[in-house]
């Protein structure tokens, strides 16, 4: 390797750390700001004392406990769910574009929300996993986006290879058919209530955040597959570029993207489940990744987690400021955002 290219990949290194760093630091600010804001304003630099005194037990407490509660046990958990939910959306994405090797490609381009939208319209319409208790309506959604998931696999390999075009054909047939089942559960039920309490969910809402959802399956999931996606970067290269590439360089590409439709799959399964569907984080965060330091996927992925996770808890602040006291489902947001950049991107693509 020349001199110069060595000193290309180190500059490339030092920057890629930098905007690391830098991005952290936004979204602690993010977090801090959003953890904040509310009926009830709080300065950012009393949560960040609320926080830490909850965390280590120093410090003087110059707070009420009303504003105590607040922060550490309705705003955190939504923050911290917004951040998990960006950040598995925005890595899914990358892997799901590599995968199919198509650039308008986002995670719900596999059916799976509209599974997930399923089990959750089951689960409010007509108490579907009432055994589960208080859990009811997340583990139905897991299990209807599990199924969609494992039906889209069933029906790519049915013609024998498991080819991008056959997952992404696959994925948009299973999709159209369980929006269509869950628009006839809705007309079904006969609830005005339980029909309004659907669209919500339908919409995307960080609302359900609880501390014990948090810490447990859902985070562990989201951070397996941000560190997942870091570790096998090489492969997605090879993946993306095509399947002769991979094979080339000792890659089984059906093989790989098995494994990732499973990764994918559970990640995304287990986020709409906790908050709802939730559009164009996986679309649009990607492609802010690889304008910000290229197409290697070792940096695009926990670039993009970072920028995912941003976003989602910025258009929190948004939903819920905008009409306050009503709240806006965060998913209209994002919708308001993505929509323009899926516009100019079909033009690019139409002009090249």
């Amino acid at each position: 390797m020349k001199h110069d290219d060595v000193l290309g990949i180190a500059a490339q290194r030092r920057r890629t750390t930098l905007l690391l760093a830098g991005l952290i630091v936004a979204l602690l600010v993010t977090g801090l700001v959003a953890v904040g804001t509310g009926a009830i304003g709080i300065s950012p630099a009393t949560v960040a004392r609320i926080i830490g005194h909850q965390l280590t037990g120093l410090g003087d407490v110059t707070w009420t406990p009303p504003e105590e509660a607040i922060v550490w046990q309705v705003r955190l958990p939504r923050v911290l769910l917004g951040m998990l939910a960006g950040s598995g959306l925005a890595v899914c994405g990358v892997a799901l574009q590599a995968m199919v090797r198509n650039v308008l490609a986002d995670p719900y381009l596999l059916g799976i929300n509209s599974g997930a939208s399923s089990g959750a319209a089951a689960a409010i319409l007509f108490g579907a996993g009432a055994g589960f208790g208080q859990y009811a309506l997340s583990t139905s959604a897991f299990l209807g986006a599990l199924a969609a998931s494992l039906l889209v696999f069933l029906i790519a390999r049915s013609g024998g290879r498991v080819t991008s075009m056959r997952l992404l054909l696959a994925g948009v047939a299973v999709g159209y058919a369980l929006y269509a089942l869950t628009s006839f559960l809705i007309f079904a039920s006969g609830s005005a209530e339980g029909s309004r309490s659907v669209m919500f969910w339908l919409l995307g809402s960080l609302g359900l955040a609880r501390w014990d959802a948090l810490l447990g399956f859902g985070a562990a999931v989201v951070v397996a597959t941000i560190a997942g996606l870091t570790v096998t970067g090489r492969q997605l290269d090879a993946l993306a570029v095509g399947d002769e590439t991979a094979h080339t360089l000792g890659i089984s590409p059906d093989r790989f993207r098995m494994r990732l439709l499973v990764l994918v799959s559970l990640c995304v399964g287990v986020l709409v489940s906790a908050s709802g569907s939730i559009g164009f984080v996986g679309l649009v965060v990607p492609h802010l990744a690889r304008r910000l330091v290229g197409a290697r996927h070792v940096r695009v992925v926990p670039v993009s987690a970072l920028l995912g996770a941003i976003l989602l808890v910025a258009a929190d602040i948004v939903a819920r400021v905008l009409l306050a006291p009503q709240e806006i489902p965060i998913g209209i947001i994002t919708a308001l955002l993505g929509a323009p950049f899926l516009l100019i991107l079909i033009r690019r693509l139409h002009a090249q």
